[in-house]
Formats: C-alpha cells, structure tokens, sequence
C-alpha cells in the first residue's frame, strides 16, 4: 500500500511526460499484481480484504479483476446487465474473479483470447469465464471442487510447492460472502470454462456514483475532451466547382430531332486539394488522456481498509 502511494505521487508529479507516464503505469500494474496476491495469503491466513463504500457496476467489477493479472489484454468483457454489487462484496468479487482470469490466461496458450460473459439468471448474475486451454482431468476437477466448496479450513502447506492460491482463496471468500464458484464445465473452446453466480442478495439496482476527481486533473481532462469535440466546419464529399459569370449558357432544345434526350458536356472537374494533416497532440494532452485513463482503472480497485472483522 506504501508503495502504491509513492508510484501514484510520481504518476502526478512526472504525469505531464507521456513516456514517464507510461512507465509509471506499468509500475502500477506490476504492484496490483502483487497486492493481489498478498490479499490472497492474508484471506488465507484469517483476514478481511478491505471494503468499498459505495457499490459498483457488474461490468466495472469484472473490469477491474481484468486489471489485475498480468496478461489483462487478453480478456474480452462481454454482455452488460443493470445491477451492481453491493458495497461490501465488491472487492472479494474481483478477487475471485482476478484469480480465475490469472488462471485462464497462465494455462491456454499465449495470445488466445480469454472472454468474460455477463449473463442474468433467474437467481441472480453470472460472470463465466471461458478459456481455450487443454481442460482440466477429472482429478484435477474434483480437487478443485473441494477448495471452492471449503469443508474444513485449509492448510497452506497441502496448496502444493509453490503454493497455488487461487482455488483456496476464492472458495473461502465465496463462502464468507454467500456467492458460488465452479470450473466443472467445459468451455466452447475446449478449454475450462469458470462460473461465478451472484446471488440477489449481493446485487442491487443502485447506480455507482462517479469517483472524485481532483480539481487540476479534472480542469485538464475537459479541456482536452472540449478541443477534441470542437465542432468543426462540416467538409462536403463533392466541393462546388467555381464558375465564371460570364460562363456559357447551354442553349437550343433538351432532345434532338429524333426526340432521345441530348447530352449535354460537363464542366471538366476540378482536382481539390488534399486536406492539411491535423494538429500533433500535445505532450500535455497525451499525458492528459493517460492520466484519465489510469485514473479509470484505478478507481475499480479502489478501496477503504477497515481495521478487524468486517460485520456482514
């Protein structure tokens, strides 16, 4: 957490140079990744994730778990449905769901794309997750069963070497928060394919208010999105071509003697010029638009540690 403050500092320090800036978010990637495995061995070992105030979206929650692993670019979210998570289950969400994307991705091949599909069910919500690996044996299947429907507590020691968090973590924290994980089904790609059902009770049809934005990076923000929106003088596809006044008129009948309507000879076209290239983006306004960026991506994991148990 300490060093996500001081990458963050740098991010509005230095933010005015896109090339920085691109590097400081890659920084800031890399230290999510590693927060979010230091969530799993703290919910392993007993404790509580922190705790958003306020709800969010189906689709920012599986946003910001698409933000936590590694290969992020993989992931298509699809599908959208009007209900967000209810404060309190917002963050346990995208950790499950973070750990079943990292599992997606890390076991099918490089570039095979990862899909995320948003789907309403008569009981609640699903978030399934479809890879294009090799599946999972029938052993390897019922082992994850029992670390996703946790019996007894988990002993990090039977997680194997190196420990394998994912399974462990999501089943306890489906259990402490009352929502199901499965990856008993076979994906359309022949791979796994993980489903994640919100129950009603974790969904509600709450709209997420905005984030706060500081005052500078907001003044910034709207003043490039109103240059980049400026209207401009509409172009039309075919200019008029300039005439003379004293251009000569067409004169004598519209068809001939036969009675066939007569052509008559077009002016010769004229070539218009090719448009000048438009204005280069400023640094200023580069730094700008990855700023907003990453202040998207930062607000889904955004959360408010509270000290002890949480009351449910």
């Amino acid at each position: 957490d300490e060093q996500q403050v001081v990458i963050e500092n740098a991010q509005r320090k230095y933010g005015d140079d896109p090339g920085i800036l691109a590097d400081l978010m890659a920084i800031d990637h890399a230290n999510s990744q590693f927060g979010r495995r230091a969530q799993g061995i703290a919910v392993l070992c007993g404790g509580w994730l922190g705790r958003r105030e306020t709800v969010a979206s189906v689709f920012d929650v599986a946003r910001s778990a698409q933000g936590r692993i590694r290969q992020f670019d993989r992931v298509r979210v699809n599908g959208q449905v009007n209900f967000s998570v209810v404060s309190r289950a917002v963050e346990p969400v995208a950790v499950v769901l973070a750990e079943l994307l990292a599992n997606a991705t890390n076991y099918s091949a490089p570039g095979a794309p990862v899909e995320i599909n948003i789907q309403a069910v008569p009981t609640g919500v699903c978030l399934i997750v479809d890879d294009a690996g090799l599946g999972m044996g029938q052993e390897e299947k019922d082992r994850a069963a029992a670390l996703l429907a946790p019996q007894a507590a988990i002993s990090v020691s039977s997680l194997g070497i190196p420990p394998q968090f994912g399974f462990a973590v999501s089943g306890l924290l489906a259990a402490r928060y009352g929502f199901k994980v499965s990856v008993d089904s076979v994906s359309p790609y022949g791979g796994v394919r993980a489903v994640v059902l919100l129950p009603d009770e974790l969904l509600t049809g709450d709209v997420p208010s905005p984030p706060p934005v500081a005052a500078e990076h907001h003044d910034a923000d709207v003043a490039a999105l109103h240059r980049r929106q400026a209207p401009a003088s509409p172009t039309p596809l075919f200019p008029p071509v300039a005439q003379s006044a004293t251009a000569p008129q067409p004169i004598g009948p519209a068809t001939t003697s036969g009675g066939l309507p007569k052509r008559r000879r077009k002016s010769p076209v004229s070539v218009v010029p090719s448009a000048e290239p438009g204005p280069v983006r400023s640094n200023e306004e580069t730094a700008s638009r990855l700023g907003a960026f990453q202040r998207g991506t930062r607000s889904g994991r955004d959360t408010t540690t509270m000290e002890g148990p949480e009351f449910q």
